[in-house]
């Protein structure tokens, strides 16, 4: 059951894409809708089973390399962090997989998007269940290539061209640091196993460790887009706004967070790259903020805000409070593709229109979507009561409670940017739906 998990949406991906003139566009929608269902209700179970019940599955395939004393094997493990992963990984792909039937129902490529959605599933699913930092690493590079694939979706714009470059770049510079922290691991503790690091760790060199740690944080800041490497976040907006939801809300960027979440135990035991990761964080989400205020671009606003709740995250691990960093993420998931998926709406209705300056008096005409983002905004600015008050604030809370220069500096910085979100989320909302209409009249007619 649990490997089966991976295999449906590989399955659908390698039958959309390869017998898409076979099977249609209907059949595509059919098969890879079914196979994220299943494999949602699969996670559901093993949810159950793991996370509520507390029995961890270690699945053991066969031996992958074996030199000398290097053995690296394909193994996955299941445990409170993978299915709690795999949760908004599902449900978010499988939800989005059912708006884009219809969102790209003119769309004469509807196979090959299909199928690379599935793709994208698969890796990330691949991603959080492996159980050493190699099987980890091919899902890693895995959701790289297909988040390029995805972004230069529409391949005869110069504009996407460019930004798909961008993303695979800038995430190659990721990897390039991670790569060298696996190498930094594999000296130091001669194996790239996850239960073996994480029991060594407590035995090893201060500085050998903070060097890991921080190698693997650059992996995380390119995946995660955190200052310095978060330019390519904005500019992947060019992509189908299914896209944007899937890829830059739920799970390709939560996959850096994932890699410091799972490498806890080594993180702990450095003071430094601690403070390091509280710093980056901090400043992101303040930086993001800031950036979130000025811009136009519908999709590009709600791009920085996830920037900017990717800093919150980050700096919750900085603190040393992984589990509310990983709530935070399963939460800002959820409420950041419903914004993502009722902006897709609002463009989709307003003839491809992005700029927010360009719209206005929609509530008269799209009453439903903008229920649908006002409860995503007011989630993304921690209304009490809605599902982002009990992750944002309690970070910020915790940020208060550490008594040290971090927990300082993340609290004044982490207040702030909650109340820049709240200006900039309102902005949003006022300029889309509320003010006067200013768009062009034969698209308010339709």
């Amino acid at each position: 059951m649990y490997l089966s998990i991976l295999i449906f949406p590989l399955l659908a991906s390698f039958v959309s894409g390869f017998l898409g003139r076979k099977i249609g566009v209907t059949g595509s929608h059919i098969i890879t809708c079914s196979s994220l269902i299943i494999s949602s209700l699969l996670a559901t179970v093993a949810f159950y089973e793991v996370g509520i019940c507390g029995s961890p599955v270690s699945i053991h395939l066969f031996s992958w390399v074996d030199s000398e004393f290097m053995s690296i094997s394909w193994e996955f493990l299941f445990d409170q962090l993978t299915v709690s992963m795999f949760i908004p990984v599902l449900y978010i792909s499988t939800v989005i997989h059912i708006y884009t039937t219809s969102y790209l129902s003119e769309d004469p490529h509807n196979q090959r998007f299909f199928s690379y959605l599935s793709l994208f599933t698969f890796f990330m699913l691949l991603l959080v269940s492996g159980a050493n930092y190699f099987v980890m690493f091919i899902g890693w590079e895995g959701i790289g290539v297909v988040s390029y694939l995805l972004i230069n979706f529409y391949y005869t714009r110069i504009q996407a061209n460019k930004a798909a470059i961008l993303a695979l770049t800038m995430n190659r510079v990721g990897d390039m640091g991670l790569s060298v922290g696996f190498f930094a691991l594999f000296a130091l503790f001669g194996s790239l196993d996850y239960a073996t690091i994480f029991s060594l760790a407590p035995f090893m060199n201060e500085t050998a460790i903070t060097i890991i740690s921080l190698l693997l944080l650059m992996g995380a800041m390119a995946k995660s887009a955190q200052i310095p490497l978060h330019s390519w976040l904005p500019g992947s907006m060019e992509a189908p706004t299914p896209v944007s939801a899937l890829l830059h809300a739920a799970t390709l960027v939560t996959a850096g967070l994932y890699l410091l979440v799972r490498s806890s135990p080594i993180l702990e035991y450095s003071s430094t790259a601690l403070l390091v990761i509280t710093l980056v964080g901090a400043t992101t989400a303040f930086f993001a903020a800031t950036c979130g205020l000025v811009q136009n671009d519908l999709k590009r606003i709600i791009a920085f805000s996830t920037i900017s709740q990717l800093g919150y995250m980050v700096m919750a691990v900085g603190l040393s409070q992984y589990n509310v960093a990983l709530m935070h993420v399963v939460n800002h998931a959820f409420f950041k593709a419903l914004l993502f998926l009722g902006a897709g709406a609002v463009i989709h209705s307003f003839a491809d229109e992005q700029d927010v300056r360009k719209m206005g008096g929609l509530i008269n005409f799209l009453p439903f979507t903008y229920t649908a983002m006002l409860v995503g905004s007011l989630s993304l600015l921690a209304t009490p009561w809605l599902t982002g008050f009990y992750s944002k604030d309690l970070i910020i809370e915790l940020a208060y409670g550490q008594y040290s220069f971090t927990g300082m500096y993340a609290y004044i910085l982490g207040s702030l940017t909650a109340g820049l979100t709240a200006f900039y989320s309102f902005r949003l909302i006022s300029l889309v739906f509320l003010t006067v209409p200013n768009g062009i009249r034969k698209v308010y007619l339709n």
